[in-house]
């Protein structure tokens, strides 16, 4: 790679780094520290590719600097955890927009071809959800209550074991990352043909709004987190293969690092996600205004945090920044 497009493929970072360190820009310690790898990393491939250039001297300045202070600040960090879903974690994520659109495209797509095949194939929402799942609705409904299956344990029990459930599955999801990505896929394949079976299957049944609203109070946060650890198990991915300028150890280790940071914000949603299955779904006799309002305010609370959040405080540190130095 020719100096010139090194340069401008990494001077945003480098701006980035250098505001923080002279205290312009507020940024977590750890977030920090993975920049202050990535500026060593630079370091070592302008010494080997552009010996005694500007370059070089400009990164070697500016790793000196920042050794003793990230140390420093680390030390005197307070309120870590509050600050890793504030501030680190948000900070990080905006630069993994990219593979959640993807899992979420996956998922959208395979959703779509679980209604169609659904709705094409006599046997295939047995396929999917298994006799006796389907059975066991098809008495719900002739008993004219459809929903039933969410009130056969106790509230607690259920929430516990469903959240529980759903953390493990997330992190196979992630960890299938592994298989450089199509285990992942596999996974978000999977749950998108039963979510498009399972809403169809109630389609069908001229059940469609009642299943929807009531099955959504729960899953929006549910299933969206679900996407979000495809695209935790995605950047898993995308560490092994596309190392860019470092190596594909350094890169594999990213991306390990942030594909756990990224499981490690889904917890708190899946424990939302399990309370509202265990004490709430099984109201089915609550009005349809609050049933759409939980809907509603969950997608919400998931749109911001994922997408807006992360994005609102790039902008804000982009606005912080200076030039960078001429080099």
């Amino acid at each position: 790679m020719r100096e010139a497009s090194f340069v401008k493929q990494n001077k945003d970072k480098w701006t980035t780094f250098e505001s923080a360190l002279s205290n312009r820009t507020n940024i977590a310690p750890d977030v920090l520290s993975d920049l202050y790898i990535e500026i060593t990393d630079h370091l070592s491939y302008a010494k080997t590719f552009y010996p005694k250039s500007n370059t070089e001297m400009y990164l070697n300045g500016l790793a000196a600097k920042a050794h003793q202070k990230i140390y420093r600040t680390k030390k005197e960090s307070k309120n870590r955890i509050i600050g890793f879903w504030k501030t680190e974690f948000p900070t990080m994520f905006y630069h993994h927009q990219r593979e959640l659109l993807i899992a979420f495209l996956i998922f959208a797509f395979f959703t779509a071809v679980g209604v169609f095949s659904a709705a094409n194939e006599g046997n295939f929402v047995r396929s999917i959800l298994g006799d006796g799942y389907v059975n066991m609705t098809l008495e719900n409904i002739a008993n004219d209550d459809p929903m039933a299956v969410y009130k056969q344990m106790g509230e607690f029990n259920m929430a516990l074991g469903i959240t529980i459930n759903n953390i493990i599955v997330a992190l196979v999801t992630f960890a299938l990352g592994i298989l450089l990505g199509i285990g992942t896929i596999y996974k978000i394949l999977q749950t998108g043909l039963m979510l498009g079976s399972f809403q169809y299957f109630f389609y069908e049944k001229g059940l469609f709004w009642e299943s929807a609203r009531t099955i959504w109070i729960h899953g929006t946060i549910e299933i969206s987190v679900i996407i979000v650890a495809g695209c935790a198990g995605l950047v898993l991915a995308n560490g092994m293969l596309f190392p860019g300028t470092y190596s594909r150890l350094d890169s594999f280790q990213r991306g390990v690092r942030n594909g756990l940071k990224i499981m490690l914000s889904t917890v708190p949603f899946f424990i939302v996600a399990g309370f509202l299955e265990g004490f709430v779904t099984r109201h089915t006799e609550m009005p349809d205004w609050l049933a759409i309002f939980i809907i509603s305010a969950s997608l919400a609370l998931i749109v911001y945090y994922y997408i807006i959040y992360p994005r609102q405080l790039y902008k804000k540190t982009d606005h912080d920044r200076k030039p960078i130095h001429r080099i």
